[in-house]
């Protein structure tokens, strides 16, 4: 696969700095010169590029690797081969990720869509909007009065600030992201399409129909929050929706008004999170699950994919299924759905047989 295009190889960095950026070890001292350029998967890497493996189902390919060198737990050292560069790490994969930061920078954040420095001529700025140094912005980028943007942060072409909103330093806002009553963070990288901060869904009853809920609250994003593509996160009704200090909200994901997601937390695509749900630090919650409003999910809790949850969740808890509930009994019950499944099955067999 050609990625030099979008992604070009690095002029080289010898492994002895690169087991010292990411925390890893020579295995062999002697490779301590050798360059990489680039990153690959295990099964086609390259003398020049670096690999990493953390599973024993990739052992097979290892052992006919021809990379330049690999990250592997203490445990695989010896089924990498000859001419390897063996670089042990406690976790490979971290230390893989911390190597493609330095290889691959371009591939950390969204890739601008122009060249221009500062501000592009295209761009509509209010008189009243603060800028700091080294901010670019982009052609038909529209920035509202009182907004207040950091230095080194970049708003790219279409993207729409609402009034007052502030970003902090250092940070991406892609093409097409639409940010309102909003307070951001530094470090921040919000993906293409976004929509951070519009109203949450609120009605009440009345005589004549649904009346709409006013919704006065912000959205806060603290330090070194990503949100992915197409992302949606209501601000708060009466208090604010809060994204905690290092999470990461993937492409799809729906958060209500009032949510409070606590730092550290990882949310896979298409999650659903209704209103005023709290979720505590270093939660992990799999693609596709929907969470009911006013719950608590508790520090360090982890739900599976598809779930659906509907009670609160202690901490620590790993929990799946619909609805959600402990793990353990939750595999039972699918185990022994299936055992009745198939005894059917059998049974109807056996019927036409006789």
């Amino acid at each position: 696969m050609d990625t030099t295009r979008f992604f070009p190889p690095h002029e080289g960095i010898s492994l002895s700095d690169l087991a010292g950026l990411c925390g890893a070890e020579l295995a062999d001292p002697a490779f301590a010169g050798r360059c990489v350029t680039g990153l690959a998967p295990v099964s086609r890497a390259g003398s020049n590029e670096i690999t990493f493996v953390t599973s024993r189902k990739s052992l097979p390919q290892l052992r006919e690797s021809r990379a330049g060198a690999v990250f592997v737990p203490p445990r695989f050292v010896n089924e990498v081969p000859v001419g390897v560069a063996a670089l042990i790490a406690a976790a490979p994969q971290t230390a893989f990720a911390l190597a493609g930061a330095a290889l691959v920078p371009a591939a950390m954040t969204p890739s601008r869509l122009s060249r221009e420095l500062d501000v592009a001529p295209g761009a509509i700025i209010d008189p009243s909007a603060r800028l700091e140094d080294d901010v670019v912005v982009e052609a038909g980028a529209i920035i509202g009065a009182g907004v207040e943007i950091g230095r080194g942060s970049i708003i790219a072409a279409g993207v729409a600030i609402g009034p007052e909103c502030r970003i902090g330093r250092d940070c991406h806002i892609a093409h097409g992201v639409t940010v309102q009553h909003t307070l951001i963070g530094n470090n921040v990288i919000i993906h293409p399409g976004a929509r951070i901060g519009q109203d949450g869904f609120g009605y009440a009853p009345g005589p004549r129909g649904l009346v709409k809920l006013p919704q006065i609250g912000r959205v806060i994003l603290q330090d070194h929050v990503e949100i992915g593509a197409n992302t949606t996160i209501d601000r708060g009704a009466l208090d604010d929706t809060v994204i905690g200090e290092g999470t990461k909200i993937d492409n799809q994901v729906q958060i209500g008004h009032n949510v409070r997601i606590g730092r550290h937390c990882v949310l896979v695509a298409k999650v659903a999170v209704a209103g005023s749900t709290t979720i505590g630090n270093g939660v992990m919650i799999g693609g596709a699950a929907g969470i009911a409003g006013h719950l608590t999910i508790g520090d360090g809790a982890q739900l599976a994919a598809m779930s659906g949850v509907a009670s609160d969740v202690p901490a620590g808890a790993r929990w799946g299924g619909q609805p959600a509930r402990p793990m353990r009994g939750f595999l039972r019950d699918a185990a022994e759905a299936n055992a009745r499944a198939f005894g059917k099955a059998d049974f109807r067999k056996s019927g036409e047989d006789q």
